[in-house]
């Protein structure tokens, strides 16, 4: 490769992706268009984004991607009520074809040849890269030299200082750390032994449930077509709505996760997650989704969620599979307009009301009191028709 071709580096202004700005130039004679992607919960961007520059990338760009994550990746999800393994809200596998449609299209307008990212050989993140930036341009290289350079931590900063790299001054926290708006993602040092509890120090965004105010809080969410759009009855953008149902649950110590995940590269792990946010969100959609879907449509959705929240974790998001997934999800959503009250205490959200337009609950059909119009007089024969086949194999049986 001749050194005048540019490579479009995913950069977090971290050691790893610091020292391949330097090592892509001296490896493969490539000029670093460092790329940072705000996602939510971005801080120093400017800073980083000067410091990439001074290690001698021929470029740097800051992308503000708050709004079209919100509406483009977390909105779809939140319509798909994605958990993976039924707790995980997929916080960094979410953010992940953001950053690769992204990367893409700087390199298409940069005329770079190539694609890096500063993923591990052991982690998710790598499939998650190379499957998107593969699904959106196949005829861009992709370069991953964490993956392939085999450098220690020790080595790393042996190789910063040599080539004049910034590196941080005092101890880095022995944790890996990913967060954007939908959470915060936790992992390495002490959590790596699964018998020991995490850390007070494992967590920054929430407070512990032992230490949340004595006095519960109550919140109302109300969603229109899916979309969550005012809290207590005020309207506000949806990257703000979430920014602050996460502050109300992490004030009241709601949303730590503590689990055994399985990788898709075949180990299990350890994460931590703070998701106050997106667990709250995702509870009370679900829940107005209860009042408003038909019983089969509501069933058979749970039975696609599980698939949509597995495809992307895997980094399926491209996948045509995944495009028609998302478009069922969202033809699920029309009717999903009401109110949602949720309570916090002491680590707890539950809901504890919710209301609709378009809800399909009916007083006078559930009731069991005065005012009950359902059929009584219908159930009998219901009943038999209903279990006739396991009657007539019954009868066989016997």
């Amino acid at each position: 490769m001749n050194e005048d071709k540019k490579v479009v580096l995913a950069y977090s202004g971290g050691l790893d992706t610091s020292v391949m700005i330097a090592w892509l130039k001296e490896k493969y004679g490539l000029e670093a268009i460092a790329v940072l992607v705000d996602a939510g919960r971005a801080s120093r961007l400017e800073e980083l984004r000067q410091k990439a520059l001074s290690i001698g990338a021929a470029e740097s760009i800051v992308i503000d991607a708050r709004e079209e994550f919100a509406h483009d990746f977390v909105l779809p999800s939140l319509a798909a009520n994605a958990l993976y393994e039924e707790r995980y809200p997929l916080v960094s596998a979410l953010s992940r074809p953001l950053i690769c449609k992204l990367l893409v299209g700087v390199a298409h307008k940069a005329g770079a040849v190539a694609v890096a990212h500063g993923c591990t050989a052991k982690g998710n993140d790598q499939v998650r890269f190379d499957l998107g930036i593969r699904a959106l341009d196949p005829s861009l290289e992709i370069l991953a030299p964490a993956r392939e350079w085999g450098m220690t931590r020790e080595q790393a900063l042996e190789y910063a200082v040599a080539h004049d790299i910034p590196v941080p001054l005092k101890k880095d926290s022995p944790y890996s750390i990913d967060e954007n708006l939908w959470g915060r993602a936790v992992e390495c040092g002490p959590l790596e032994d699964p018998w020991q509890e995490p850390p007070g120090d494992a967590y920054a965004v929430t407070c512990a449930p032992e230490a949340a105010p004595d006095e519960p809080a109550y919140l109302e969410i109300g969603f229109e077509a899916g979309e969550p759009v005012s809290l207590n009855g005020s309207e506000m953008p949806m990257v703000d709505l979430i920014d602050r149902v996460d502050g109300i649950g992490a004030a009241h110590g709601f949303g730590r996760i503590d689990m055994i995940e399985n990788r898709l590269v075949g180990i299990k792990s350890r994460e931590v997650y703070e998701t106050p946010g997106a667990l709250a969100l995702i509870m009370a959609h679900r829940d107005l989704e209860d009042l408003v879907l038909p019983r089969d449509l509501s069933h058979f959705k749970r039975s696609l969620e599980r698939k949509f929240a597995d495809m992307l974790y895997n980094g399926g998001w491209f996948d045509p599979l995944m495009v028609a997934l998302r478009a069922f999800m969202e033809e699920t959503q029309r009717r999903v307009s009401g109110t949602v009250r949720l309570k916090y205490y002491k680590g707890s959200c539950k809901v504890v009301g919710r209301k609709s337009a378009n809800s399909l609950y009916d007083l006078g059909l559930a009731t069991y009191g005065g005012g009950d119009i359902f059929s009584h007089e219908a159930a009998k024969g219901f009943c038999e028709l209903f279990g006739l086949p396991l009657e007539v194999w019954a009868r066989k049986e016997r």
